[in-house]
């Protein structure tokens, strides 16, 4: 297996014109890329754990939607290039996904500080998640983001663990008003493998 890559440069973004030609093809590839690498937690949580090609996904299609150019691509890669694994993390979007608009307010409003609670179980040690301080997910009212961006950090012992098919691996989120947990499948843990060294 090669080593996955960490960071992305302005070489690896298309021109518009190039990605709008292999637009289709790159989304299909990229929902194959994803199926294993989402997890459901509860109710209406799901963790996305991001790598190269979904941080790429995400920057071309920034550009395409908001035609910013080189000066857009510099933002673009500044806020996306942190949230690709390094290689002793792994790294998620968290998201709750309600529809309904008057309940999803009323469930982030119980969720102050979810981002503290969530959780890497991996075996008998668990690795609380390291959120992106970009900005303040959770308002002065108590209300949450309905997304979030968290790290993983493993110890080496912890990646070795991981990467073991014999141990138990699960997320969870352990807030007083939403806790839950998922155990990863074994085409989960073999995606997200790829992502430590």
């Amino acid at each position: 297996m090669s080593a996955a890559r960490k960071s992305i440069s302005p070489d690896d973004i298309l021109d518009m014109k190039t990605y709008e030609g292999e637009r289709d093809d790159r989304r299909a590839h990229l929902r194959d890329i994803k199926r294993d690498r989402r997890v459901e937690v509860g109710p209406c949580a799901t963790f996305y754990f991001e790598n190269y090609d979904t941080m790429l996904h995400q920057i071309h299609e920034m550009l395409r939607i908001e035609g910013g150019g080189a000066e857009q691509m510099k933002d673009e890669l500044d806020a996306y290039n942190p949230l690709i694994p390094q290689g002793r993390d792994l790294v998620a979007t968290l998201m709750f996904e309600i529809d309904d608009e008057v309940r999803r307010d009323r469930m982030l409003r119980q969720l102050s500080h979810v981002e503290e609670t969530c959780y890497l179980q991996v075996g008998d040690q668990k690795v609380m998640a390291r959120a992106e301080d970009d900005v303040e997910r959770t308002k002065d009212d108590g209300k949450t983001s309905s997304i979030h961006f968290l790290h993983f950090d493993l110890s080496d012992a912890q990646a070795e663990s991981f990467k073991n098919g014999d141990i138990v691996v699960s997320v969870g989120i352990g807030h007083e008003n939403y806790a839950h947990a998922a155990g990863l499948n074994k085409s989960v843990r073999s995606a997200l493998s790829g992502d430590l060294d």
